[in-house]
């Protein structure tokens, strides 16, 4: 069995599970193409508000799937194939989704979980996870562009201890390094994510995307005032908002 990425929508909420029993959800190929089969659907439909990214069975993501690596390693060519196509297109997917993305993080969060934790705009955790990427004791690096991306989140210093070192590190060292926004003692994970999840669906989901689009900008080389950066002045969820917070009520987006 090669694992599965498995997508529930209720409502306005929409639930995104790394499944491989067995093998504490260790990525497959088949499972990063579905990642970004997943992603793709998310950014494009207009009903989803917020997306909960987590892990079966107690632990988010453990890796790779090694024991498919002999199969493509070990040919550059496979290997680049690997990175850019499958790995980076489940990632840039998630990069790209508008949607507000909160990754709900139990037991072991080891390389792909720590890039697929990066990915998400809020990261939350149980005191019991461990985050690292031992790959060095494999015998390989990170790809650039997945090296990129923990750096940028996770911070320089840690990125380095994690690739150099193979440090794991617990939830608190995460959290106090800045990775993490939150950590919650093991078992109260999942109330406390849906609770956050709730309370972001309930704000105007033009100005949830707008937002992630302005702040992905800022992290490259496009301006985040850009053309068309204004463009939702008339707009009906701008005027509510606005309305409400003048009223003292609730707005209803």
């Amino acid at each position: 069995m090669s694992g599965r990425v498995h997508l529930a929508i209720e409502h306005t909420l929409a639930r995104v599970t790394l499944s491989h029993p067995g093998k504490f959800n260790a990525m497959s190929r088949a499972m990063w193409r579905e990642l970004k089969t997943v992603f793709v659907e998310l950014q494009a439909r207009t009903d989803v508000r917020c997306v909960i990214v987590v892990g079966e069975s107690g632990h988010f993501c453990a890796g790779g799937d090694i024991a498919e690596y002999p199969g493509f390693r070990f040919v550059e060519a496979a290997l680049r194939d690997f990175h850019e196509d499958d790995v980076w297109g489940g990632l840039g997917a998630m990069l790209a989704c508008d949607v507000p993305l909160l990754a709900q993080i139990e037991g072991n969060c080891m390389g792909a979980g720590v890039e697929i934790a990066s990915c998400c705009d809020i990261r939350v955790a149980a005191s019991g996870a461990r985050f690292g990427a031992p790959i060095a004791k494999l015998g390989f690096p990170m790809a650039p562009r997945e090296a990129a991306l923990v750096a940028r989140e996770a911070g320089i210093a840690t990125a380095r201890e994690m690739l150099l070192e193979a440090t794991v590190f617990d939830a608190a060292e995460m959290k106090a390094r800045g990775f993490l926004n939150t950590v919650l003692p093991d078992g109260t994970l999942t109330p406390a994510v849906l609770a956050r999840a709730q309370r972001i669906s309930a704000l105007s989901p033009q100005a949830a995307r707008l937002n992630k689009q302005a702040l992905r900008a800022t992290q490259g080389s496009t301006e985040a005032e850009g053309e068309g950066a204004y463009r939702y002045a008339d707009s009906a969820e701008h005027r509510e908002g606005i309305a409400a917070f003048i009223a003292k009520r609730s707005p209803v987006f």
